[in-house]
């Protein structure tokens, strides 16, 4: 069984995000979709929300699944016997960061990356992005899932705050 994990904060998921989830879904058997706890970031979503909307927006996906992770990546890939990481480059930025992340990855417990070039339709996208643009009354259409994009316009309306 070919396993792949595509780990990130999804704070919210965007199109881009899924664009990567899919693709790595043709190519493995099995793909999780690891959501990253941070204790030391505040997110606009809580960790079970964006969870639950990842869920729901690959849920047509059936070798897709979601769960939540704290630590390093490769003691969750290692408990998991998950053998490679898929991860999406927007920009020769990304893969600066991303190469040392490779790099550190695979010594640490020989733990394989896989870069997927994203789709140039969401090359620009990030969601820090989204949030600022949608924070000041942009319109993010199109940008993310329409369920994210309605619990977006819903969080901001409220204030930022927490349900």
């Amino acid at each position: 069984m070919r396993r792949c994990v595509c780990p990130g904060s999804f704070d919210p998921v965007t199109n881009g995000h899924l664009d990567v989830i899919e693709r790595a879904s043709r190519l493995y058997d099995e793909v999780t979709v690891g959501v990253l706890v941070n204790a030391s970031k505040k997110g606009l979503f809580e960790l079970d929300e964006r969870i639950e909307m990842l869920r729901q927006v690959v849920g047509r996906l059936g070798n897709v699944q979601v769960t939540s992770f704290h630590g390093l990546l490769v003691d969750f890939c290692r408990e998991r016997d998950i053998p490679v990481v898929v991860k999406g480059l927007r920009a020769v930025s990304d893969f600066d960061y991303e190469l040392q992340m490779a790099q550190m990855n695979h010594r640490l417990s020989g733990l394989e990356t896989v870069f997927v070039a994203t789709n140039p339709e969401y090359s620009y996208l990030s969601s820090s992005l989204v949030k600022e643009v949608a924070t000041y009354g942009g319109d993010v259409t199109g940008l993310v899932p329409d369920l994210v994009l309605q619990r977006l316009r819903a969080r901001l309306q409220s204030g930022g705050r927490r349900s």
